[in-house]
């Protein structure tokens, strides 16, 4: 019964990041990097403190994790942080070119993969005495391969989409639809996505113990992965400002009540996949295999709930029954792929 609970928890955060898009369409009068930065500033500073934050026991502070016996790891989980951000500045763009179901579901099919598989390799290559290598099961490449099938399906439907609609069709769907580009901004996003993965894997142990509830501990390297990947992205963000001359977008003083609301509520969204998957590896623990999953799951079920949310703002409106027969079998897929290994 925990395990279904802690997949239903993972299915919520999911949901959530699927959804953090839809608010910033309701952001006025602001420029992409100015937004980008501000929900940013929500979704990778504001709320992971927050949540690292619950896992401090009483009478502790979270200054007392970075301590130097942690700072090899503290380092690195910030490192991989960074070049996630990377990441998370192309995955903007793969929607761009791609709307949100295709592009979110190359782009995190990568990412699931990838992100699942490099952590225990680079952790072994650092620390080969935590045998973390042992951790990849044929369950979890059998997870990991059924996953990757299942978006590979759903990649195939949106080749299909581009095959079978006009390009004034296309262009009604998604504005600036391009595939050969999509395709490519896509599988960048979806490699330093994997990233993420990887510096939660170097910053597992950043906590206080058995004083932690299992449910909070991976927060705290949560925190400092976003930390890096804000740096990442403010850098950028404050460049194109510059470039684009869009500075003047913060001093817009009519539109910062309705733009900041929105920003605060696409952070918050985005944020809950986080959250959601620390609260539910602490219902994993009995499961070794769906604990290393547990990554790989979350990113399944964001292309799951991204391709509902592309099916409700009709970006597969007018493609065949076919397209559609072929999406809704990659769907069904990625939804077994999350209880197949446990089944093994």
């Amino acid at each position: 019964m925990e395990i279904i609970i802690g997949l239903l928890i993972i299915a919520v955060g999911a949901f959530c990041q699927s959804s953090c898009y839809v608010p910033i369409n309701k952001i006025k009068q602001w420029s992409w990097e100015s937004y980008w930065l501000v929900q940013g500033v929500f979704a990778w500073l504001v709320l992971p403190v927050l949540g690292a934050l619950l896992a401090v026991p009483a009478g502790h502070s979270l200054c007392e994790l970075f301590s130097a016996d942690q700072s090899f790891n503290i380092w690195m989980t910030i490192l991989f942080g960074v070049l996630w951000g990377v990441g998370g500045l192309t995955f903007g763009l793969s929607m761009r070119y791609l709307g949100v179901a295709l592009g979110q579901s190359i782009a995190l099919g990568t990412c699931a993969g990838l992100g699942t598989i490099l952590g225990p390799v680079l952790l072994n290559v650092f620390f080969p005495e935590l045998d973390a290598l042992s951790s990849l099961t044929f369950a979890v490449f059998l997870g990991v391969a059924v996953t990757l099938l299942g978006i590979g399906i759903i990649g195939y439907a949106g080749l299909l989409k581009a095959q079978s609609l006009s390009e004034e069709e296309q262009r009604e769907a998604v504005k600036d639809f391009n595939f050969p580009r999509g395709l490519a901004i896509a599988l960048l996003a979806g490699f330093m996505s994997g990233c993420f993965n990887v510096g939660l894997e170097f910053g597992k142990d950043i906590h206080f113990g058995y004083l932690t509830d299992p449910m909070f501990r991976t927060l705290p390297a949560t925190m400092l992965v976003t930390l890096g990947g804000f740096v990442t992205n403010a850098v950028y963000c404050l460049f194109q400002n510059q470039r684009n001359h869009t500075w003047g977008d913060y001093l817009k003083g009519h539109v910062w009540a309705n733009n900041l609301l929105f920003c605060l509520l696409a952070g918050a969204l985005w944020y809950s996949q986080f959250f959601g998957l620390s609260l539910g590896k602490g219902f994993l623990t009995d499961s070794p295999t769906l604990t290393t999953l547990s990554f790989c799951i979350l990113m399944a079920l964001n292309v799951v709930f991204s391709n509902v949310w592309g099916i409700i703002l009709k970006e597969w409106k007018g493609c065949s029954q076919k397209t559609i027969a072929v999406l809704i079998a990659g769907i069904i897929v990625l939804i077994i792929s999350c209880f197949l290994p446990q089944m093994i």
